[in-house]
């Protein structure tokens, strides 16, 4: 059994072997959820680690796109495992790399291998990347602009210090996860604020759209615009970076 917390500069990953599932029932999720394992189980120091989703009763694109990529992963040498529904089915096979928890979707072997290889340097890969699974999905758009604007591939260079709604939106089920509803006509939209281990910010503007090309939101499903996260701008903060003050620029 492993345990995984994926903020930046706190990230860890826990391991435990059990005879019975149920041992998890007395977890306190709690406390896990914000970082504090409190010495439980043994700390994971071996290679990273790539969880599958192979979840057919889900999505059954995850179990005929995620199983035969998990073997092909496995039959290579990598410490790899298949896991339940982790969100976009829609793009499977879909997974997240460990200790970082990078998301990734219509994944390939070498594509895997390639994030992989980043992982044990502490960098991550930007190709077919969906975002770190510790932040919501405006600050995963958000902290993947950043990235392609400055060039950074350091796993814990930034962190998605808040995200503010331009407007309420309103919530589906998963709270995580925005409505593909609209507010007063208006598609909801966000300022996340992106802060990099040296001192510089950025402010993105991300919008909630729907205008893209018609696709299935799983296998079998009708054709459909499928909700979608867009930049619509990336400013830089004032700030102070080695005593110099930071110019505002935008994109």
């Amino acid at each position: 059994m492993f345990l995984a917390h994926t903020a930046p500069g706190r990230s860890w990953i826990r391991t435990t072997t059990v005879t019975d599932p149920r041992a998890a029932l007395d977890l306190d999720f709690t406390a896990l959820g914000g970082g504090e394992h409190r010495g439980l189980w043994e700390p994971y120091i071996g290679e990273p680690l790539v969880l599958v989703c192979t979840n057919g009763k889900r999505d059954r694109c995850c179990a005929l796109l995620g199983r035969p990529l998990a073997a092909e992963l496995a039959a290579d040498g990598s410490e790899v495992w298949e896991v339940t529904h982790i969100g976009g089915h829609r793009f499977s096979p879909t997974l997240f790399v460990l200790p970082y928890g990078y998301a990734y979707g219509r994944a390939s072997g070498p594509l895997v291998k390639q994030a992989v290889e980043a992982a044990r340097d502490g960098r991550i890969t930007s190709d077919h990347c969906r975002g770190r699974s510790a932040w919501d999905r405006p600050g995963q758009a958000a902290d993947l602009a950043v990235r392609g604007l400055i060039g950074e591939d350091r796993a814990d260079a930034l962190d998605v210090v808040r995200t503010d709604p331009m407007w309420p939106e309103p919530k589906s089920a998963d709270s995580r996860t925005p409505s593909s509803a609209t507010v007063g006509g208006a598609s909801p939209a966000w300022v996340v604020t992106v802060a990099h281990s040296d001192g510089r910010a950025w402010q993105v503007t991300v919008e909630q759209r729907a205008d893209g090309a018609a696709a299935p939101a799983s296998c079998g499903a009708p054709l459909g615009p499928p909700a979608r996260m867009a930049v619509v701008s990336v400013t830089a903060a004032n700030s102070m970076l080695h005593g110099t003050p930071q110019a505002a620029a935008s994109r």
